[in-house]
């Protein structure tokens, strides 16, 4: 089964376009909502969907309304992780790929998980080191 990978608004347009360079199926924010999008609007179509949303938005867990959105709505939530240009976060992204595909398939949603970049100490012995994923909600 093929992963569809919806990027909110808020990783602008180039981490889905370094996506989708890497062959993974991509869905964009602006490609089916409006700008001002409620939140909890493109969750719920986005769990209906059964789609993997990405996000850079690390308050949407303590957001009571949209994290009841991620419950309500079985929505499988990837929170990007990290300051970086998003260039950086989508081929970290890339790299981590065989970690997130693991970590989706071993769990079912409604969930929250962060992916991280891998540190500056991975990256200088590997230049592709991958990052790491870990379940943030629920615990």
């Amino acid at each position: 089964m093929t992963v569809v990978f919806f990027t909110d608004r808020d990783l602008g347009s180039r981490f889905p376009e370094i996506l989708e360079g890497a062959g993974l199926t991509v869905e964009k924010h602006r490609d089916h909502f409006a700008p001002r999008c409620p939140d909890e609007e493109w969750l719920r179509s986005i769990g209906e969907r059964g789609w993997v949303a990405l996000t850079h938005d690390r308050r949407i867990r303590y957001k009571p309304n949209e994290r009841n959105a991620v419950v309500r709505h079985r929505v499988a939530l990837l929170v990007i992780v990290g300051k970086a240009p998003y260039p950086k976060l989508a081929q970290a992204f890339v790299n981590t790929l065989p970690r997130i595909k693991s970590f989706i398939e071993r769990h079912h949603p409604p969930y929250i998980a962060k992916v991280y970049r891998p540190s500056p100490a991975e990256v200088a012995r590997h230049s592709a080191a991958p990052g790491r994923v870990e379940l943030w909600y629920p615990k």
